[in-house]
């Protein structure tokens, strides 16, 4: 019988300090998302069909451009395809900066392998361009189809362009206001939401930081700092700071691997825990039936099947309370269990009201 590798993964949160940077951000810095229509050329037969009226459409209206006039109706093409185009810009990116762009089919075309996207307007959610794409498409897989047979391997009808959008204008950054700044913390939390503005106050030597909820933390820029040149220098100085954030007793269970992570808070109360194993075999061999000689009958083949059952020896294992993380691994290791019992363990814990953790099942 094959053996099964127990695993336990177990993240033990050390009580350091560490940035406030790494826990929270300015509020009103943010990533801006830009969006775009655009006609991606160059296909080999594998782009929109003429039941994609749109496409026709940008067709004809991009050649009038060009003082090129064609009647929709005798417009034929199977290299081109509709596409929609996606961008993030980070904030304070300045004209001529170059960002990633995905682009998706729009129409029934099989695929954008070996195309390149025409210069397309990426526009705000103000209705404002932003910055404009344009480039060879990278797909990243194959779909190939001959003889009513397809190979195909990941997505062809979604790609991106590396550095395919140049940045046209800065996107709306905001801030500040009234010379007061927002942090928000990553994770809500009141506890460190109140550290991070007792770290500012203490910092500067004046009460200038106020946590008004679980993640919002107010900060009044002083006024020797209240200048374009020293706000960005204050900004920086309190991101440097360092706090001690707290960490909520939790245990993460993900049921697909058989993977559990245990928080270093989590506790568990004096308990006794039994287990005990179940095998289960079958085993299938073939039955041969002979038929009786000058019967003219015809030999018959069946399976028979037999069940083989073990029950390994029950163990009981009383745990006093375990107040660290490595209390909880040696007395579930001393179990010798395997990853899917753990996870039994721990919801028959959580029952009982032993487990004093918030218990997550993915």
């Amino acid at each position: 019988m094959k053996k099964i590798l127990i695993a336990l993964l177990l993240i033990v949160s050390v009580a350091n300090a560490t940035r406030i940077k790494d826990v929270a951000y300015v509020k009103g810095v943010n990533d801006y998302q830009v969006i775009g229509y655009g006609l991606v050329v160059g296909l080999s037969g594998t782009g929109d069909t003429r039941m994609t009226i749109f496409t026709q459409q940008s067709v004809t209206s991009m050649l009038k451009r060009f003082g090129i006039t064609v009647p929709q109706n005798q417009v034929w093409l199977r290299n081109v395809a509709a596409v929609m185009v996606v961008a993030t810009i980070p904030p304070f990116s300045s004209n001529g900066a170059s960002v990633d762009v995905v682009v998706s089919s729009m129409g029934d075309a099989t695929s954008l392998q070996g195309g390149a996207l025409l210069l397309t307007d990426l526009i705000g959610q103000d209705g404002k361009i932003y910055a404009t794409a344009q480039g060879p498409i990278s797909v990243g897989g194959f779909d190939i189809r001959a003889a009513g047979t397809e190979v195909r391997r990941n997505f062809t009808t979604t790609g991106r362009i590396p550095n395919g959008a140049l940045v046209q204008q800065s996107p709306p950054v905001d801030f500040v206001s009234n010379w007061v700044l927002t942090l928000v913390l990553s994770q809500e939390d009141f506890t460190t939401a109140s550290r991070v503005a007792d770290a500012i106050n203490q910092s500067i030597g004046s009460r200038i930081a106020d946590a008004i909820d679980g993640a919002n933390i107010t900060v009044q820029v002083p006024q020797q700092f209240q200048s374009k040149d020293k706000l960005v220098q204050f900004i920086a100085q309190v991101e440097s700071l360092q706090v001690v954030p707290d960490v909520v007793a939790r245990v993460v269970i993900n049921e697909r691997t058989g993977t559990v992570v245990v928080g270093q808070n989590v506790t568990i109360l004096p308990v006794a825990i039994s287990h005990g194993n179940l095998n289960i075999e079958i085993q299938a061999y073939p039955v041969i039936s002979q038929p009786a000689p000058f019967s003219q009958g015809q030999t018959v083949v069946t399976q028979a099947a037999t069940a083989q059952v073990t029950q390994g020896e029950n163990s009981m294992v009383a745990i006093n309370g375990a107040a660290t993380v490595q209390d909880i691994a040696t007395a579930l290791n001393s179990l010798k269990v395997r990853p899917r019992d753990i996870i039994a363990i721990f919801q028959a814990l959580k029952a009982a009201g032993a487990l004093k953790a918030e218990l997550i099942i993915m």
